[in-house]
């Protein structure tokens, strides 16, 4: 994402654009893309998920399960870890979700008998209100119909940032759609003014990715409705999904998420608040799983996390019920051991690679290859003259090329020799360089990268190879070549 969002736009291939102008902004604020810098908003965002989410478990049950919600929620892996300091998505998404939800649900805490006479100087206005509150026996309507609207307008704004960071928000959407429909003493809000301002404010914020498809061929639209579509019809993935997302969330945490799911599915819409928890959350957790059984694509554990998030408050809620419990605090506590450590060992070794020689032995690959930056590639390629101002380097496939134009750095130009070239394909497309030679790096075998490569160029010509170093350990052989005259590629965007 660093690596291809270098260019500010009003969209990109397979997101919308917060997540990109968020680590863009990083990157020029503190003059690097070191990983510290483009992380810290989304570090900072997910500390205000983590408030967000105990201000959420208050207003639905009390502070304690609002406290317990929010430990939960930082010691599930799938959030606490990956969404809570990952270049990702996923961590505007969240946040952005968790507000609109706490909007929502402060909204529709109105009574609802006042929430419709707001304005009316009738009797039966006033007789409607009754005794509901203080303030409306004192008169103070024009107040509260101006705090009625604050807070669908802050939800409307929410949402439009959480429709800004993924698509997957829609369903979230959905879901208040859902319980709004579902929801008897609720239903009222549909035939007011404010939920369907609220849908504007959102509609507007995101139309500068409607606006960015429409002048792009509707690539990212299309590239993400793809992924539903494709039709391989695979009963059993749906358990092999929900097992997957059991293991993101950590088992012990998905299991009564799941508990109080149900439960508060049992209960229904008499209890209004946990019954629009469930709507919000099922929807991904339900749809990703269904589609998994027909789409020949596979279908990430983590898309679902947004449905999973919306259980916490309930979660927060029976741990708070049960806290004094002892297994549910060796639980609580086992966990916070477990991922603390795991956090550990893991950048211990990438930082000093010490289970190296375990890993060959029971492997033919290392995995920590993935998990460093390959600016060691850069030191050797300078060293041998090769990275020349003006360079042009191609790669055959979009992974390999964010990583290696991470590492080259933002002076180096990256094209993609695929036709999924994602949003490499927008910012420096491969038809741009015709004629011109470029100098290819490439992980997978050489001779089969010569061979598959060689339509694309007159000639190509092998170096020497390198290599990504980790603590003085080669751990990955990077093929070089000198592709000689680019010939137009049999795609264009």
């Amino acid at each position: 994402m660093v690596a291809s969002g270098r260019r500010l736009a009003l969209g990109y291939f397979d997101h919308p654009p917060i997540s990109w102008w968020m680590q863009w902004a990083a990157a020029h604020l503190f003059g690097t893309d070191a990983p510290l810098a483009v992380r810290a908003p989304f570090i900072l965002t997910f500390a205000l998920s983590t408030w967000l989410m105990y201000r959420l478990g208050t207003n639905v049950a009390d502070r304690r399960a609002g406290l317990w919600a929010a430990v939960a929620l930082n010691l599930s892996p799938v959030f606490g870890v990956t969404t809570a300091s990952w270049v990702l998505p996923d961590g505007p998404l969240d946040c952005a979700l968790l507000g609109a939800a706490l909007c929502l649900v402060s909204a529709l805490s109105l009574p609802l008998p006042l929430a419709g006479e707001i304005g009316s100087e009738s009797k039966a206005g006033e007789a409607a209100l009754g005794t509901l509150t203080r303030r409306a026996a004192r008169g103070d309507l024009s107040r509260i119909a101006g705090e009625v609207w604050l807070k669908w307008l802050a939800a409307g704004l929410c949402t439009g940032v959480a429709l800004l960071s993924k698509y997957t928000a829609l369903l979230t959407i959905g879901g208040a759609v859902l319980f709004l429909l579902t929801s008897p003493p609720h239903r009222r809000w549909l035939a007011r003014r404010e939920p369907y301002v609220a849908g504007l404010v959102a509609f507007a914020m995101f139309s500068s990715v409607v606006i960015w498809n429409a002048t792009h061929g509707w690539a990212s639209f299309a590239f993400q409705g793809d992924r539903a579509l494709g039709w391989q019809f695979r009963p059993w993935q749906p358990i092999v999904v929900l097992a997957g997302e059991a293991l993101f969330v950590l088992p012990w945490i998905w299991a009564p998420l799941m508990a109080v799911f149900v439960a508060a599915l049992r209960r229904g819409p008499a209890h209004w608040q946990s019954w629009l928890l469930c709507c919000l959350g099922a929807p991904p957790i339900v749809l990703f799983a269904l589609i998994s059984a027909w789409s020949s694509q596979r279908v990430l554990f983590h898309w679902a996390a947004p449905g999973y998030l919306m259980l916490f408050p309930l979660l927060g809620q029976a741990i708070a019920e049960r806290i004094g419990v002892p297994w549910v605090r060796r639980v609580i506590a086992g966990s916070a051991v477990i991922v603390v450590g795991a956090v550990i060992v893991v950048s211990a070794q990438i930082r000093l690679d010490w289970m190296h020689p375990v890993i060959v032995a029971a492997a033919n690959h290392d995995p920590d290859v993935e998990g460093i930056d390959w600016t060691s590639l850069r030191d050797e390629l300078a060293a041998r003259d090769l990275l020349r101002p003006g360079v042009i380097v191609g790669v055959p496939n979009w992974r390999d090329a964010g990583k290696i134009a991470y590492a080259l750095g933002p002076k180096a130009t990256i094209t993609v020799l695929n036709t999924d070239a994602r949003q490499f394909g927008f910012v420096a497309p491969a038809s741009a360089f015709a004629g011109q030679d470029l100098l290819v790096l490439a992980l997978d075998d050489p001779s089969r990268v010569r061979r598959e490569l060689l339509p694309w160029f007159s000639a190509i010509e092998p170096l020497a190879p390198a290599a990504i170093d980790d603590a003085g350990i080669s751990l990955q052989s990077v093929s070089v070549f000198v592709g000689k005259s680019l010939h137009v590629p049999p795609y264009h965007f």
